[in-house]
């Protein structure tokens, strides 16, 4: 029981960054597919992925996978996994889930046979017609596609892109996750400075700031599972010591942000003083044809508003030909954006080192690189 099989849904573009933060978690088993990593591993590194992972949206057990076209293929392999392993006589277990390019597509049905088949594993295994499910959670998430069925527990409760650190954010936000993989491959180090002349609710300024620091992503935040009563309650006490003890001190990261919009200043300010980095990232007020840089080297990262967010694309474009100028100005500099305009190079004027497909929630994106 103690090594089990999990799967990390994740944003597509950023199963590479997954697969090697579990890598060097200490996962085993690391397999990645489009949108999913799968790894195996101990309790500690159920615990270690959900405090610690900066790019994968939750972790889930997977009880098991097989194909199924009919309901009743359906009903009898999920009745034959150890539900019993995990869910006690009193715990809820709700079902929920997705069918993709499946025979089997209806969503209300296959919710009905899976939380069924559970339903009879568990009365063989208790002896019990009837379960009150008003004990611990246990969230069942099945995933269909292509007719082969994933069957999961989820361990992390809300979504891992949720920190802690932001109860607000701006009219177009940009995902915690992403924000974390945009500093990665932007390579931020604990000695950079950074700038974001967009920064919204500061998002990509404070996901900088975690990664330069090494300071873990879910340190602040509860998780599903800590109530698993078959996982015992020191492992995350000690995940979350090796977690604080791996933090980076006296480091000379600074980030600075500014934004035209007041409403965003005062987010970010919150959002910085609730992340605990008020020390590490100033904000002001600023037009971004105001823009300056305040060191002698550094990067830019940001996301500028654009035509299916908040602006028309002309307007977003004349914002690309603005940074455009910066970085002919500023050729000494880093600069890393994302945008869903094929055209953006264009309007940049300056062709990129790199570009890299991502997803901003649903939105095709490109990560255009500077370097």
């Amino acid at each position: 029981m103690e090594n089990l099989k999990y799967v990390c849904p994740c944003l597509l573009g950023v199963e590479k960054l997954v697969s090697n933060e579990l890598k060097r978690m200490g996962a085993s088993s690391i397999v990645a597919e489009n949108g999913r990593v799968f790894f195996s591993g101990d309790y500690n590194i159920l615990s270690r992925a959900n405090i610690c992972s900066r790019y994968a949206e939750r972790v889930l057990i997977l009880l098991g996978s097989f194909k199924a076209l009919s309901f009743e293929e359906l009903f009898e392999k999920t009745k034959n996994l150890p539900w019993e392993n995990f869910i006690g006589k009193k715990d809820a277990f709700p079902v929920k889930g997705r069918s993709i390019n499946s025979k089997l597509h209806s969503i209300p049905d296959c919710q009905s046979i899976i939380k069924k088949a559970v339903v009879e594993r568990l009365n063989l295994k208790y002896h019990l017609s009837w379960f009150e499910e008003t004990d611990t959670l246990y969230q069942i998430q099945f995933l269909i596609m292509k007719d082969t069925v994933s069957l999961m527990i989820d361990t992390s409760g809300v979504g891992l892109h949720k920190r802690g650190y932001r109860k607000n954010a701006t009219a177009a936000p940009i995902k915690e996750t992403l924000a974390a993989a945009m500093a990665n491959l932007a390579h931020v180090h604990d000695d950079s400075f950074l700038y974001d002349p967009f920064c919204g609710s500061g998002t990509i300024l404070i996901e900088s700031a975690l990664y330069a620091l090494n300071i873990a992503p879910g340190l602040k935040r509860k998780f599903a599972a800590e109530k698993f009563s078959f996982i015992d309650k020191n492992i995350w006490a000690q995940e979350r010591e090796r977690a604080i003890d791996s933090i980076k001190k006296d480091v000379n990261f600074k980030a600075f942000g500014s934004d035209i919009d007041n409403n965003a200043i005062n987010l970010s300010i919150d959002n910085i003083k609730k992340a605990g980095l008020s020390s590490k990232i100033n904000i002001k007020k600023s037009d971004v044809k105001d823009f300056k840089f305040l060191t002698d080297s550094g990067i830019l990262i940001t996301n500028p508003p654009y035509g299916e967010r908040l602006l028309n694309k002309d307007n977003a474009r004349k914002l690309y030909e603005i940074l455009g100028q910066i970085c002919k100005k500023n050729p000494q500099y880093k600069y890393y954006v994302i945008s869903p305009d094929e055209n953006f190079e264009n309007f940049f004027n300056k062709k990129s080192n790199k570009k890299r497909k991502i997803y901003n929630g649903m939105i095709k994106c490109n990560y255009f690189m500077y370097y």
